[in-house]
C-alpha cells in the first residue's frame, strides 16, 4: 500500500523537472532575532533587508535573494544552495522538494507559479517564524543565534577550541548579534504589519525558537487566532518540553482553547534524538527526559480532539544509538493514541552543522547499524487492516536517505574526515569541562571512535 502522502510526491516529481521547488515560493522560515531568511532548513540561511521591509513588510519572504533562486528554477536549473536535494536525487531517492512540492498547500499555486517570470511578491502558505533567541537548553549543535543560553555560555566562557574556533563571541557582533526581546526588532515589527494580510491565506503557521514556549509572541499569535478562527489553518509550534510548570500550564491551557475552536489542526513538535534519557539530555542539555515523557502522556491524553504530535529526531552522530528504542517508543505511543487518525509522527532531519557531528564521519559500521534500523521499520509498515499502528512507507523512504546519504561520507577527503574527527573530541572534551558531562560514561558504545578522535586531535 502506497501512503497519500508518497505517492502525491512521485506525481509531483514528473511535474517539476529537473530544478522546480514550489517551496521557494510558497513555504519560508523567518529568522527574526537575527533578520535571517530561507525557504526550507536545506539552504543557508540569507539576510533580510531591513529596510525594504519597512517600505513592504513581504520582502520578510520576497528577499531579492531568493528571487534570484526562483529565477534559477524556473530556467529548469538547480540552484547550488539546495544541493541536499540535488544529492538524494541522483542517489535515485524522492527529495524534500517532492514532497513538499506534493503538499496541497504548495500544488495548488503549481500553475500560478510556472508561469510566473520570478520578480513577483508572493504570499506564502506556508510559514515558520522563530520571533526569539530566548531558550533555556543548550543543545551540542545549537549556536548562539538559537539559544540564549548558549550566548550567555560563551559569553563566560568563549569559543570552543575547533580547529576554527567554534561560536566564538566575535563572530556575534553586528548584524550577526540576535536582537534580544527586550529591544527594537524591525523584522518583528515588520511581520506584525504583514499578518492581517498573510493571516487569511495561511495554511500551516509554525513557531520555532529559541524556545517558543518562553516568547510573548507566541501567545499573541494565539489570541489572534482564538479571536478570529481560520478554518484552513494548521497551527504548529515546536518546543523542548523542558520548560517550568508554570509556563507549561498557561501553554496547555491554549492549546485546549484552540482544539476546540474552528482551526484545521494544532500540530505539537517535540524535539527529542533519543530515548536513553542520559543521551537524550547530552545531546540536548538542559532537557529533563522524564518531564518531556510526562508532557508527552498529557498532550495527548488530556487533549484528544483536532491534534498531533510529532517527535523532530535530529539525526547526528550521537543519536543512532538510542534510535531504535526511540521508534520503538513512538509505535507504543500510536497503539496508545491513535483511533480515528494518526496522532503521533516523527521526522528524521539530518544534521549537517556543525560538521563534526556529522554522520558522515561515522566508520561504516553505524550506517549498517542505521540500514539495520531501517530494514526492521519495513517489517512493521501499517497495513489497512492496522492503521496508525505501524510505520509510514514515506518513513521508512526518509530514513533510508538518511543511510544513502551517511554512506557518501566515503567519499569525503581522508584529510578532512581527520580534521572533522579531532575536531569532534576537542569539542566534546570542552563540553565536558564546562557542562560537567562525561562522554564516554553517557555514550560508552562510541568509545573506540572517541579514542581515535582523540588520537587525531593531540596529533
Amino acid at each position: 500500500m502506497v501512503s497519500d502522502f508518497m505517492s502525491a510526491a512521485e506525481q509531483m516529481k514528473q511535474q517539476l523537472g529537473e530544478g522546480l521547488c514550489l517551496a521557494k515560493w510558497q513555504q519560508v522560515s523567518l529568522h527574526l532575532p537575527t533578520g535571517l531568511n530561507n525557504s526550507c532548513y536545506h539552504p543557508p540561511l540569507h539576510q533580510i533587508d531591513s529596510d525594504a521591509v519597512k517600505i513592504n513588510p513581504a520582502a520578510l519572504h520576497n528577499t531579492t535573494h531568493k528571487k534570484e533562486q526562483r529565477k534559477i528554477m524556473l530556467r529548469n536549473e538547480r540552484p547550488k544552495e539546495c544541493s541536499y536535494c540535488w544529492t538524494q536525487e541522483d542517489l535515485g531517492n524522492l527529495s524534500d522538494r517532492h514532497y513538499r512540492s506534493g503538499e496541497p498547500w504548495a500544488a495548488e499555486h503549481f500553475d500560478r507559479i510556472v508561469n510566473s517570470t520570478g520578480d513577483e511578491d508572493v504570499t506564502p502558505s506556508y510559514v515558520e517564524v522563530n520571533f526569539n533567541h530566548a531558550c533555556n537548553l543548550k543543545c551540542s549543535y545549537c549556536s548562539p543565534q538559537f539559544s540564549s543560553s548558549w550566548e550567555d555560555e560563551i559569553q563566560r566562557w568563549g569559543a570552543y577550541p575547533t580547529s576554527e574556533p567554534h561560536n566564538d563571541p566575535s563572530h556575534f557582533n553586528g548584524r550577526r548579534k540576535p536582537i534580544p526581546a527586550r529591544e527594537h526588532n524591525p523584522y518583528v515589527d515588520a511581520f506584525w504589519e504583514w499578518w492581517p494580510t498573510l493571516y487569511p491565506k495561511l495554511k500551516h503557521f509554525r513557531m520555532t525558537g529559541g524556545e517558543p514556549l518562553m516568547d510573548r509572541n507566541t501567545y499573541r499569535v494565539f489570541d489572534y487566532v482564538l479571536a478570529l478562527p481560520n478554518p484552513d489553518l494548521h497551527i504548529d509550534v515546536t518546543s523542548n518540553f523542558s520548560v517550568d510548570e508554570a509556563l507549561w500550564t498557561k501553554y496547555l491551557g491554549y492549546v485546549k482553547q484552540l482544539c476546540n475552536t474552528n482551526i484545521e489542526h494544532f500540530m505539537q513538535y517535540v524535539s527529542l534524538d533519543s530515548a536513553n534519557a542520559k543521551q537524550a539530555e547530552y545531546i540536548r542539555h538542559g532537557m529533563d527526559f522524564q518531564r518531556v515523557s510526562r508532557r508527552t502522556a498529557e498532550f495527548l491524553g488530556q487533549i484528544p480532539n483536532r491534534n498531533s504530535l510529532t517527535f523532530i529526531i535530529t539525526m547526528s552522530n550521537l543519536n543512532i544509538l538510542g534510535l531504535k528504542n526511540l521508534l520503538e517508543s513512538i509505535l507504543d505511543l500510536r497503539e496508545m493514541y491513535s483511533d480515528t487518525y494518526q496522532r503521533v509522527w516523527f521526522d528524521t532531519p539530518i544534521l549537517r552543522t556543525p560538521t563534526w557531528q556529522s554522520l558522515q564521519i561515522l566508520p561504516p559500521v553505524y550506517a549498517s547499524r542505521l540500514q539495520d534500523i531501517v530494514d526492521w521499520m519495513t517489517i512493521k509498515l501499517e497495513t489497512p487492516e492496522h492503521p496508525f499502528r505501524g510505520f509510514k512507507d514515506y518513513e521508512v523512504q526518509r530514513l533510508q536517505r538518511v543511510v544513502d546519504w551517511m554512506k557518501e561520507g566515503s567519499k569525503l577527503d581522508t584529510d578532512y574526515v581527520t580534521m572533522q574527527r579531532a575536531d569532534f573530541y576537542r569539542f566534546f572534551n570542552e563540553h565536558d569541562k564546562r557542562r560537567e558531562t562525561d562522554f564516554l560514561t553517557t555514550f560508552p558504545e562510541m568509545r573506540e571512535f572517541w579514542e581515535q578522535c582523540r588520537y587525531y586531535a593531540q596529533n
